[in-house]
């Protein structure tokens, strides 16, 4: 017949589980990781997902 666990052997178990966790997780990335490279490269390049380009051929004017 199983027995229930005493409390003590309760926390000790959840105390390895946690140590387990905080041994094997991933590295915590960076900034630099949130940002996809094409887009990195746009905020270097002072571009605008939302800016407004003019036709130089035609004078027209749309948004990017």
């Amino acid at each position: 017949m199983p027995r229930t666990p005493s409390e003590d052997e309760a926390v000790a178990v959840a105390a390895a589980i946690e140590r387990f966790r905080a041994e094997t997780a991933p590295a915590p990335g960076t900034e630099e990781d949130a940002i996809g490279p094409w887009q990195r490269a746009a905020l270097l390049e002072g571009v605008s997902a939302k800016g407004t380009v003019k036709d130089s051929e035609e004078g027209e004017r749309w948004l990017s």
